[in-house]
């Protein structure tokens, strides 16, 4: 068994989980790669240098809030997208609305989000936002009915490509995932292929 004061060796063990991983690692995950005790200042250093023999190349090393993960930088995606066709999913702005209130002045109840955005946020709304893995409880309001607490997860910073809620964009950015003002809505009913629909939020789509 190779000795792992070979630091060369140790940065290519890590290198390679990261390369073949589907999730994102954190250190705690990669110490788990070793039956030595690697301390994590050493592997946070390796990770670092990784990072950078990386940099410029067409996929890069990136530190996210659950944990670090290579990925294609932003400019290869038109290129990528054509091996994989699929339209991701996009949402109404009630949806949007709602996660970025919570985004922005986490934690809230769903009572606070009302009052900001002046309408009442239905049921659907925050059940796209938690079957998304976007929000979560975590915890309740000391006022009678003790109404949930939301706070949005590390895999909606993941997924943004965020390591902290430092790195959010100003509100305005989020727009993109908004379904766009041609009239999501078609004659059938239907939502276009892609959007995510949202019956009892219908009056709150772009138009």
């Amino acid at each position: 068994m190779p000795l792992f004061t070979d630091l060369k060796y140790l940065k290519t063990v890590l290198e390679t989980a990261l390369l073949t991983a589907q999730e994102p690692l954190s250190v705690s995950m990669l110490k788990r790669l070793f039956t030595e005790d690697i301390k994590a200042a050493l592997i946070n250093q390796i990770l670092e240098e990784i990072q950078q023999d990386w940099r410029g190349r067409g996929v890069e090393l990136i530190k996210l809030s659950s944990g670090w993960r290579f990925r294609a930088r932003a400019e290869f995606t038109p290129y990528l997208s054509r091996l994989n066709p699929e339209k991701p999913p996009r949402y109404s702005r009630a949806v949007m609305e709602t996660l970025a209130i919570i985004a922005y002045k986490q934690p809230v109840t769903r009572g606070d989000v009302e009052a900001i955005r002046g309408v009442t946020v239905s049921t659907s709304v925050v059940q796209t936002l938690l079957e998304r893995g976007w929000i979560e409880v975590i915890g309740h309001k000391d006022v009678p009915g003790r109404p949930g607490l939301y706070a949005t997860t590390r895999k909606f910073l993941d997924d943004l490509g965020f390591h902290s809620l430092r790195d959010l964009p100003p509100l305005a950015d989020l727009g993109n995932l908004v379904v766009p003002d041609a009239g999501p809505v078609e004659a059938s009913g239907e939502m276009p292929e892609g959007e995510v629909p949202l019956v009892d939020e219908a009056e709150n789509l772009v138009d």
